[in-house]
């Protein structure tokens, strides 16, 4: 016990540091940006001296590591910093649009999940029959298969009107989970899908593969062989064992659904981090492209502590590490 409380100790005091890179990493690339938040501000008609001025008040002129100290002084309060001429708060965007990134991250993963497990096992038991060879082809094409591509696939065969009819919709204004379930379910279902199938298609190969090999060990023919069904063994016994490898491969698959929902949002209409940081580009807005970008990272990288803890949970080996 006292193993698996050290490991989990020494990840979280990890988390900090790692936190840390990321913050002055993003602060280091952003401030290569050509873009002069006074101007953004102020206005292409400011004076120079008005200009001066703005950059004065808010440190601009400053070392860069004299800005970067600021600026995490700034994420300590939750300040990611103002955007547009009006000096809108970052923070307030982020905190709206967040959410619904990770309610289509997180409702992709379980659609990917679910059919990963589903087509890995029933892989691994038809294994070398039609089933297995169907499914390989299955994942392979899914793996060629790239989540933007698919998004816009979809809209053309499900989105559009058959009569007066449409059968699933790809815009329009994204109801809040809490208050209309049905429409949020019907209005994310498209776009999940089209996250998940790539992460399927490998996660899918991976659980034929750990199950395939805890099939072949020798506890399981013992178990069949004192009587236990097959059914049994295979759902109490060689499932556990065998997802401790798709967890590992999953914390990274979780990454990936952050990142590709960023560009899934803007083909569908979403308003979430990934309209958020369009918003950013296009309108020039340094800030609102660095508060999203760190947002998106640390939740990135905290997603990866956890799945990193919850390996060290399932994996009974590595708690004597």
């Amino acid at each position: 016990m006292m193993n698996v409380v050290n490991l989990i100790g020494r990840r979280l005091l990890q988390l900090p540091i790692m936190m840390l890179g990321i913050t002055f990493l993003v602060f280091f690339v952003m401030s290569f940006s050509k873009i002069d938040p006074a101007i953004t501000a102020l206005g292409e008609g400011a004076s120079v001296e008005a200009r001066q001025e703005y950059r004065a008040a808010h440190g601009l002129d400053e070392p860069l590591l004299v800005r970067y100290v600021s600026f995490v002084s700034g994420l300590t309060r939750l300040d990611l910093g103002t955007y547009s001429a009006r000096q809108l708060p970052v923070i307030d965007e982020v905190a709206r649009a967040f959410p619904i990134t990770l309610q289509l991250t997180f409702f992709g993963l379980i659609i990917a999940v679910a059919f990963s497990l589903l087509l890995g096992v029933m892989a691994a038991v038809y294994r070398d029959r039609w089933p297995d060879h169907l499914i390989r082809l299955a994942s392979i094409a899914s793996l060629s298969t790239p989540s933007f591509w698919l998004a816009i696939l979809l809209i053309q065969l499900l989105g559009n009107k058959v009569g007066l009819i449409s059968l699933l919709p790809t815009s329009g204004k994204l109801p809040a989970m809490t208050e209309d379930f049905g429409g949020w379910l019907v209005r994310m279902l498209l776009p999940a899908v089209a996250l998940a199938v790539p992460v399927i298609g490998q996660l899918s190969r991976v659980v034929r593969t750990s199950v395939v090999e805890e099939l072949d060990r020798d506890y399981v023919r013992t178990a069949l062989g004192a009587g236990i069904p097959w059914r049994t063994v295979v759902s109490r016994n060689v499932l556990r064992n065998a997802l401790i490898t798709p967890i590992t491969v999953l914390g990274l698959r979780v990454g990936y659904l952050l990142g590709g929902a960023v560009i899934i949002e803007i083909i569908f209409n979403i308003n979430g981090m990934g309209m958020l940081i369009l918003n950013g580009v296009t309108n020039n807005e340094p800030n609102l492209v660095q508060g999203v970008t760190l947002t998106v990272a640390l939740a990135f990288m905290v997603i990866n502590v956890v799945v990193d803890l919850l390996y060290v949970l399932v994996n009974p080996r590595i708690r004597t590490i």
